[in-house]
């Protein structure tokens, strides 16, 4: 049964208008089909897909007009599309404020008031296409309230794996600098030692932490701290990643400076975060341990043209400004030599929902169209052991885009979605 487009929307379509949700319910079978779609395991263009789904999972893979479906399925034909797997970014933060508001005030706003924000964030950022994410660092586990909601079907949203509190040194890039000493605040994720920091990945896994994050360097968003600088010594950082493994966590470190990612690298970790002044040596160590990298490096574009404006202090401008063509380089050099690579575009620092804006960036410094695009479904979801996403194939679970035109010419299609589906529930329809 071939729907038209208001039956299709009415049976399909989960309502998303401002305050609502997506339902949960769907077709207990979906025969969707498109004019392409992208393997990106081949990296590979393939005509006429057909793609049979039931209770959200990928039953079968064919070609349209051929794949056999039953009588009584519904069918639903994107013209002119073209399908791809739900994007991942595996570096976001989803409980940062909406644009608009000054970088300074966003900091003192409350627990209750950044949630309302990763809720709304959440939306806008499955609407872009992005049906899995990585949260890698919010203020008092707000992200994994957000997630569970999403799991129970009570607001709509990407999959989430959430860190809970970022881990990082006194006075470092993830502890709150802002306030004055006699205060006596710090951040959540605070720790120093080899007991403490496994004491904080305990204390984020109580309370509902899927993945782990720490803080290896300093920052360019932070006060004080210098980007290229080593925080945590190669014991504590053993210590946090033991900890994460041993409860089969996958663990981030945050690090820009060569140093710190070096004692990444040989203390574990799964990924590293922004990864901006590599050399050589560095490299090499990624290749022989098998380190993800994620580096963002569309943000600093965003920074440069609208952080003035949004308040952001010239500390912090400044810092940008001095990493961001040093990363580039860095970006380019691993591509070349072959380093294993996700996506990661930092949203927070410039609005959820551009996150796509990331691909062409990773296209013009050195990755072909297929790779950016490994980098965000096939890679991603190997980094997060999930071998049933970031791939449209039999068994899958049924995470679907559709973009108009070839991403595999013309990269930047990606950043305007037509389509979006979570688990064969439709959320964006054309």
């Amino acid at each position: 049964m071939l729907l038209n487009k208001s039956s299709a929307t009415s049976m399909l379509l989960g309502v998303l208008a401002a305050s609502a949700i997506a339902q949960s319910t769907h077709a207990e079978q979906l025969l969707l089909s498109a004019d392409y779609m992208v393997d990106t395991v081949s990296g590979k263009l393939i005509a006429d897909p057909a793609v049979l789904i039931t209770d959200g999972v990928i039953e079968s893979v064919g070609t349209r007009g051929k794949l056999s479906a039953g009588d009584g399925v519904q069918e639903l034909y994107l013209q002119g599309q073209t399908l791809l797997p739900g994007f991942m970014d595996m570096h976001v933060h989803l409980d940062s404020a909406i644009p608009g508001v000054p970088f300074l005030e966003s900091r003192l706003q409350s627990v209750p008031r950044k949630t309302v924000n990763a809720v709304a964030n959440a939306r806008t950022t499955l609407m872009a296409g992005f049906t899995s994410v990585r949260n890698v660092g919010s203020l008092a586990y707000s992200a994994i309230a957000v997630r569970d909601a999403i799991k129970e079907g009570q607001i709509p949203g990407p999959r989430i794996w959430a860190a809970g509190h970022s881990i990082g040194i006194t006075g470092g890039h993830c502890d709150d600098n802002y306030s004055p000493p006699e205060s006596q605040k710090k951040s959540g994720g605070v720790a120093d030692g080899p007991w403490a920091v496994r004491e904080k990945v305990r204390e984020n896994i109580k309370y509902g932490a899927d993945a782990i994050k720490f803080c290896a360097t300093g920052g360019v968003f932070s006060r004080g701290t210098k980007v290229g600088e080593i925080q945590y010594s190669l014991e504590e950082m053993q210590a946090i990643v033991d900890e994460g493994h041993y409860r089969n966590l996958v663990v981030a470190a945050h690090a820009h400076g060569t140093d710190g990612i070096k004692t990444a690298i040989i203390a574990g970790v799964d990924s590293v975060e922004h990864a901006s002044i590599l050399d050589a040596e560095a490299i090499q160590l990624a290749l022989e341990h098998g380190t993800y990298l994620s580096m963002d490096i569309y943000n600093t574009e965003y920074t440069l043209e609208n952080g003035r404006e949004n308040g952001v202090p010239e500390e912090n401008l400044r810092k940008d400004k001095e990493i961001g063509q040093v990363q580039r380089d860095s970006f380019s050099a691993a591509v070349k030599a072959g380093v294993k690579m996700v996506f990661g575009s930092d949203a927070a620092i410039y609005p959820h929902g551009l996150n796509a804006r990331q691909f062409s960036r990773m296209v013009k410094y050195g990755m072909t169209e297929a790779q950016a695009l490994q980098a965000a479904t096939v890679n991603a979801a190997t980094l997060m052991k999930r071998d049933d996403l970031g791939v449209i194939r039999k068994g899958n679970l049924a995470d679907i885009v559709a973009v108009s035109g070839n991403p595999l010419e013309d990269i930047s299609v990606t950043e305007s979605v037509s389509f979006v589906m979570k688990g064969g529930v439709v959320y964006k329809d054309m």
